[in-house]
């Protein structure tokens, strides 16, 4: 920890989802997402944030960070996706704030992390333009709502995994398997941003930037077809969401899967951004595919590495690579890590630790490079629900007993509390 020396004005949080952690999926007028019968493991309960937040908020302000990054549930604020709000929604969300702001935490609001309310998702989901109006319409309820007390603005979270996990190789709601097909999702989702980025700042609010998932992509070799699958891997994770923010442009590979019109929406999309949002945990490899793959790279594991309980390769420095050459190739506003963490068990959590210790030297690496990184977010506060993994991979800093709902802070939480408070 010695060797981890920041800027004192830097930003340290923590970060969840709503339906990761709130559970109460049928309470209080909120409608179903498409993630509420998807997979074997439905959340139900998840962690019971809804009934527990002030629990989860004293857990925060004895943790002593700056800032807590939350998403909004639409289900739970406009159960349709459109039309009718829900109050009691919107009244949940408003103690939520109150009482993270009362423990001087400064509250980071995503409006979108993948429960897309299902009546949106039967009238086509985000294969049809028409849900990035909707998610207009919706950012602009939430932001007249609570612009004065959330700091920080996200409109979606990792629209990547949505293209790829939901609508391409259909392991994630709504379980799509459409492969090249899926990627009019990314055209509307970064559309979406654009028109939510804009009614945010018509009703007051601001600071708003992006939570995106990015890796760096290794080729297998230095073969040249193995080198031209990893430049359009780059160009699916990477430039796909990130050009049309930050540069106004799609990358070429990418223009003739999507829509006829996207290239007019590029003004709307690329809407001036206060801060950019990098969510990191692994590299990914990419080799010329193989006969009979109809896409142009194959994946390949990144070998040579430890992994955690969710088989991801830990590979620390794969962070510094990505902002350095993220810092070459876009004008980066201030950059702030949105999510980075893993996955393992115990409370005797050591290897916890190593993980955020050895991300966190990469990163003050790549702030020593030039890269002017604002903050860092560890994933998670609590242990959740993973997605279509269920319950069983551990991110929190916080053990959660799924039986009791008891919460146990876990030995990387007191070293985390150790480092913000220097």
């Amino acid at each position: 920890m010695e060797d981890l020396i920041f800027p004192a004005e830097f930003l340290w949080g923590v970060s969840t989802s709503a339906f990761q952690i709130e559970g109460a999926p049928r309470e209080d007028g909120r409608g179903p997402s498409i993630w509420d019968d998807f997979g074997e493991v439905p959340a139900g309960a998840a962690t019971d944030h809804y009934h527990r937040y002030l629990d989860d908020i004293a857990l925060m302000a004895d943790l002593g960070v700056g800032a807590y990054r939350m998403s909004f549930a639409w289900p739970r604020i406009q159960p349709g996706g459109s039309g009718k709000i829900n109050p009691r929604g919107l009244d949940f969300y408003d103690r939520l704030l109150d009482g993270v702001c009362a423990v001087g935490i400064a509250p980071v609001g995503t409006l979108y992390h993948w429960d897309l309310p299902l009546e949106l998702e039967e009238a086509g989901g985000w294969l049809n333009r028409d849900t990035a109006l909707r998610f207009a319409e919706y950012a602009a309820v939430v932001g007249e709502a609570f612009a004065d007390r959330v700091k920080m603005w996200i409109p979606l979270n990792e629209p990547m995994v949505t293209t790829v996990y939901g609508y391409a190789i259909g392991e994630y709601a709504p379980g799509r398997t459409l492969l090249l097909d899926a990627l009019p999702t990314a055209h509307h989702q970064n559309l979406a941003h654009g028109l939510a980025a804009r009614a945010l700042r018509e009703v007051g609010a601001t600071n708003i930037g992006t939570a995106n998932h990015h890796s760096p992509v290794w080729p297998a070799s230095d073969g040249e077809a193995d080198r031209a699958a990893a430049c359009w891997l780059d160009a699916l994770l990477n430039g796909l969401f990130a050009d049309p923010v930050l540069l106004g442009r799609y990358p070429d590979e990418m223009l003739p899967f999507l829509p006829a019109d996207a290239v007019d929406d590029l003004p709307v999309i690329a809407q001036p951004l206060d801060f950019y949002g990098v969510n990191y945990y692994e590299p990914q490899g990419a080799a010329a595919p193989s006969e009979g793959n109809p896409l142009p790279f194959e994946l390949r594991p990144i070998e040579g590495f430890p992994r955690t309980t969710n088989d991801s390769p830990i590979v620390p420095d794969g962070l510094r690579e990505l902002l350095v050459s993220f810092a070459e190739r876009y004008d980066l506003p201030p950059v702030y890590i949105t999510e980075n963490g893993c996955s393992f068990d115990g409370i005797c959590d050591r290897q916890r630790i190593d993980f955020l210790a050895r991300h966190l030297a990469a990163l003050r690496s790549a702030m020593d490079a030039g890269v002017d990184v604002r903050g860092f977010f560890v994933w998670s506060l609590l242990d959740n629900f993973e997605w279509s993994k269920g319950y069983a991979p551990r991110f929190g800093l916080v053990h959660v007993d799924y039986r009791t709902q008891r919460r146990t802070p876990k030995d990387s939480f007191a070293w985390y509390r150790e480092l913000v408070s220097r």
